[in-house]
């Protein structure tokens, strides 16, 4: 079996040979040398090729050899393998953190099904770069009990990085630090990406995008690694989403080590469970195990005074076996601290003292797949136009006996006649249901669109039914006028046959004296008739704006979708003639019932002698 495991990373890694040979030429500009010179020049921008962590340390841990069955290659069709019954503590994943992996890999496989991203990936940058989230130490929805900071990016070892959030993310107004489960630096999650506001991302539909939130730092990762229209279940393609990751072939052995090894099996611990890789290199580096953080140093796949052995340098390095049970080890850098032996599979604490092996559950922990989804709160959702719906969406998922079932992932639709939105201008967000059941959609928004539909809930990858959700948008209530009034006196005269001068007709609107903004006003040619005024079919007339063709210049006597400017100003459109001279009457109206009425006089054209 550690045959067979050697065999297959000494071929993933030969494949990424020439790629790590010209990114070392790359990233040589971040290495301690460099990052001398770079210092000595003052504050520059984040270099384009700078990788998603910054180039920050790492866990160079590496899988144990007894994995429950040989591992597969990257492009192994087979599903993600959580039939295991048993196995070593390292195959244990927190619960919640699984969750964001799964629930990641299933919106980039709705989103773009050509990458192919399998969960497994995101699990193995994950245990690279921050253990799991420190083993697991995540609240209910997935935020970091404390932050995980990566290295200061001082150039010192790492990438020179000055300060690009002014410490929103990372705390440190000189330098930026990578951040979260994932390790982004500030400048990779806030700018750039496909629509050049960042690669940030909200992973679970609370309408924030926080790196610190593994749902979040998840869908990131995976959207970065999918980009360029990549396909992981290609070679090449995979080796250069990692490296993207962190410009190192060391790296990328270690990442594709661990997706190599949950590929053959996996299973659920609870939250803060899950095993602390020990070794993160650095020279005079500290790690705080309390809150996650690891300052200073310089070991990152690149730099020097590695503590946890000799470190190779990309491009000049041979891939080496893994070590063998209670060996010396023969390039597994991260399976011996300095001063003693290790045996793979025994995790150790920051001292070299092993400590216990978790016996891992007989059977893999599964959420009960429920039976339905149940609307919660408000059978019907109202709003007006332009503002958010008060209450959220809301659906429990429940089993067959009705109890709740948690870590069910609902995704919440919005039909496409709506112009109604998720944050982000989102029509569809995914949640995943809480201990209680619930799983409560992100704010929705209404748009200018008024008028009935219906949101449906459904849960992803079950066989439950879908709820549908009714919601309705009203109109804006019209701001109220008492007044309508010309801002000119000038009589309005016009030759039949001719039109009446540009911005003839302006009028103000006022309500108790003050200006009436936002007044929808409808102007109306009349008949003369004192009682009954109707629509005259003769005189003055408007054009439609939106008609065309044929139609572009058929007279128009009722215009409406007129609105008073933020000073309740409104000039008419241009009104035209026909060949009847005399008086005619305009008529402006609003929604409360004040009315403007004004005389068009149209003289008889010119006699020709």
């Amino acid at each position: 079996m550690a045959a067979t495991f050697r065999r297959r990373l000494r071929r993933g890694a030969a494949s990424t040979a020439v790629a790590a040979l010209v990114l070392a030429a790359l990233t040589a500009s971040q290495s301690p040398a460099g990052a001398k010179n770079t210092a000595a020049k003052g504050p520059e921008p984040t270099p384009a090729d700078t990788p998603i962590d910054g180039g920050a340390a790492y866990y160079t841990d590496l899988p144990p050899l007894n994995s429950p069955v040989p591992p597969r290659g990257s492009n192994d069709p087979r599903p993600d393998g959580d039939g295991i019954v048993t196995g070593p503590a390292q195959a244990g994943i927190p619960a919640t953190v699984l969750a964001a992996y799964k629930k990641a890999e299933s919106e980039i496989r709705a989103a773009d099904p050509g990458c192919r991203l399998p969960w497994q990936l995101l699990a193995g940058i994950g245990k690279v770069e921050s253990g799991q989230a420190r083993g697991g130490a995540v609240d209910a929805e997935g935020t970091t009990l404390q932050p995980i900071l990566g290295p200061q990016l001082n150039g010192h070892g790492f990438a020179r990085i000055t300060d690009t959030d002014g410490g929103r993310y990372d705390g440190d107004r000189t330098h930026d630090r990578a951040v979260g489960p994932m390790q982004f630096i500030p400048s990779t999650w806030s700018q750039g990406g496909p629509a050049g506001t960042g690669w940030g991302a909200d992973g679970n539909g609370d309408g924030k995008k926080d790196p610190n939130n593994v749902f979040d730092a998840a869908l990131a990762a995976g959207t970065y690694l999918c980009a360029g229209g990549r396909n992981l279940s290609v070679q090449q393609d995979l080796d250069s989403a990692v490296l993207g990751y962190n410009h190192s072939e060391e790296y990328l052995r270690t990442v594709l080590s661990w997706f190599a090894f949950y590929r053959t099996g996996s299973y659920e611990v609870p939250d803060g469970k899950g095993v602390l890789p020990a070794h993160r290199p650095g020279a005079n580096g500290t790690r705080d195990h309390a809150n996650g953080r690891t300052e200073g140093g310089t070991g990152h796949g690149r730099g020097t005074g590695d503590t946890a052995g000799n470190r190779p340098h990309p491009g000049r390095t041979k891939p080496n076996g893994p070590t063998k049970p209670g060996g010396s080890g023969d390039g597994h850098t991260g399976s011996h601290t300095p001063g003693g032996d290790h045996t793979p599979g025994t995790p150790e604490t920051p001292g070299g003292k092993p400590t216990p092996t978790p016996k891992p559950p007989t059977k893999p922990t599964k959420p009960t797949s429920p039976t339905a989804l149940q609307q919660v709160g408000e059978q019907e959702l109202t709003t007006t136009a332009g503002t958010d719906f008060t209450t959220k969406p809301q659906v429990r998922a429940v089993d067959a006996a009705g109890k709740p079932v948690a870590g069910i992932p609902v995704r919440f639709i919005l039909p496409g006649t709506t112009d109604a939105r998720f944050p982000g201008g989102a029509t569809t967000a995914i949640v995943t249901t809480g201990k209680d059941g619930l799983a409560t959609a992100p704010t929705l928004h209404a748009g200018d669109k008024t008028g009935d539909f219906t949101l449906r809930a459904t849960a992803v990858g079950r066989t439950a039914p879908a709820v549908d959700i009714k919601a309705t948008v009203k109109a804006k209530s019209a701001p109220k006028v008492d007044l309508l009034a010309r801002t000119s006196d000038k009589e309005l005269t016009a030759t039949a046959g001719h039109a009446f001068a540009e911005d003839a007709v302006e009028i103000r609107a006022t309500y108790q004296g003050k200006i009436a903004a936002g007044v929808p006003i409808t102007a109306t040619m009349i008949t003369d008739d004192p009682d009954h005024p109707v629509q005259n079919d003769k005189g003055p007339y408007f054009k439609d704006p939106q008609a065309t063709g044929d139609n572009k210049d058929k007279p128009l006597r009722t215009l409406t979708g007129l609105t008073t400017d933020a000073d309740g100003l409104l000039k008419l459109p241009k009104i035209y003639t026909d060949t009847h001279p005399g008086t005619f009457l305009l008529r402006l109206t609003t929604p409360n019932g004040t009315t403007l009425t004004l005389k068009l006089k149209i003289a008889a054209p010119a006699k020709t002698a």
